[in-house]
């Protein structure tokens, strides 16, 4: 068995690193690839994450197949914000051995002490909005649009090599049957009639465009003192709402405001893994259409973004976060929402999403290595 640092220029070797999860889940019924534009992204040193931080990908093989994957980053931007010396691992997958897993690990340990970092953590990806962890628990459903999916080992070849458990991000489903109290419903039209509050509604692309820069300044606000939070320039914000806007309908994203100020927001998206799974992750020549189709059919909707400025938490606003909210899922063609990745250490939000009616149906695992 041997490690492979990947050739990025090298077309053969960053399609073996691409295709070997295909193999490793033929015909699951849950995995879902990642996009393969989007997977091509992170190997084009035009991506926008190259422009401040670094990354390296490795596979581990023996002389017939490859046993297994790495990638290893610095985010620098995330380290200067929490002072750290952290490494990211991501796009870890592996068969069932300890050995090709140490492998990997070592590599990245490797590769870390090089950059002068102390801690490996993750797994933990390029921009702010890449799912993070690994799945623990839930493996009897079909993940939300960019959040991993692997086999249930995982998480023990993680624990074999000494890695340690840092957090546990929660998701969970609300059910178009549950509806939130009428007295949660009163009170946040009453909190809109009194503190100016209205909602911005983005009925197409251009109308969201606009205010991107907005949104960006909001959603970092919101969630910078965030233990997991990852800073973002410019560019990779909007590189992130434009992949949203792709999968995104009208009404699925608001934002609340108070006079002329934006106060919080809602970032919501068709389910259209199933569709995902069909095309195998590639959009060209016909997938999306079937990306389309599966986008005005399902019945199912992330929620991964549900924000509201630190000065508005606590004062009110986050019942008419709530109600506008439900408001959105009452009218769409949805049956079913799921709430991404609650990190379990924020226990307001966790306590907020119970008693909106959210039951936990997946957890993924972040795990750090001390080097």
């Amino acid at each position: 068995m041997r490690l492979v640092k990947v050739d990025i220029q090298s077309r053969r070797e960053v399609s073996r690193f691409i295709e070997f999860p295909f193999k490793l889940y033929p015909n699951h019924p849950f995995w879902t690839p990642a996009l393969r534009s989007e997977m091509a992204g992170v190997f084009n040193h035009a991506h926008p994450f190259y422009k401040h931080s670094n990354a390296d990908f490795f596979l581990a093989e023996n002389e017939h197949q490859i046993l297994g994957r790495i990638a290893v980053l610095q985010n620098k931007k995330y380290n200067a914000h929490h002072q750290t010396k952290t490494a990211f691992i991501y796009y870890f997958d592996a068969v069932e051995d300890s050995q090709v897993s140490t492998l990997l690990f070592e590599a990245a340990a490797e590769w870390a002490k090089k950059e002068q970092l102390n801690r490996l953590l993750g797994p933990k990806g390029f921009t702010r909005s890449s799912g993070v962890g690994v799945l623990v628990e839930g493996f009897e459903y079909l993940p939300a649009m960019g959040i991993a999916y692997n086999h249930p080992y995982y998480g023990a070849l993680f624990e074999e090599f000494g890695f340690t458990k840092e957090t546990d991000f929660l998701s969970g489903y609300m059910d178009y049957s549950h509806h939130l109290p009428e007295r949660i419903l009163e009170a946040g039209e009453k909190i809109k009639r009194r503190g100016n509050f209205w909602t911005k509604e983005f009925t197409n692309k251009s109308d969201f465009r606009k205010w991107i820069h907005v949104v960006e300044e909001v959603h970092s606000k919101a969630f910078a003192n965030n233990p997991n939070y990852i800073p973002s320039t410019s560019e990779e914000f909007q590189m992130m709402a434009t992949s949203m806007m792709q999968i995104s309908k009208p009404g699925l994203i608001k934002l609340i405001l108070k006079k002329d100020q934006v106060a919080g927001f809602i970032i919501a998206y068709p389910n259209v893994n199933r569709a995902i799974q069909t095309i195998k992750g590639n959009l060209w020549p016909f997938g999306w259409l079937k990306v389309l189709k599966e986008k005005n059919q399902t019945k199912l909707c992330d929620l991964n973004g549900l924000g509201l400025l630190p000065e508005y938490q606590g004062a009110g606003a986050n019942l008419l976060l709530y109600s506008e909210l439900e408001k959105t899922l009452r009218q769409s063609q949805f049956r079913q929402v799921e709430l991404i990745q609650i990190d379990e250490r924020n226990e307001k939000s966790k306590s907020d999403m119970e008693n909106m009616g959210v039951t936990w149906h997946k957890r993924h695992r972040t795990f750090e290595y001390h080097l």
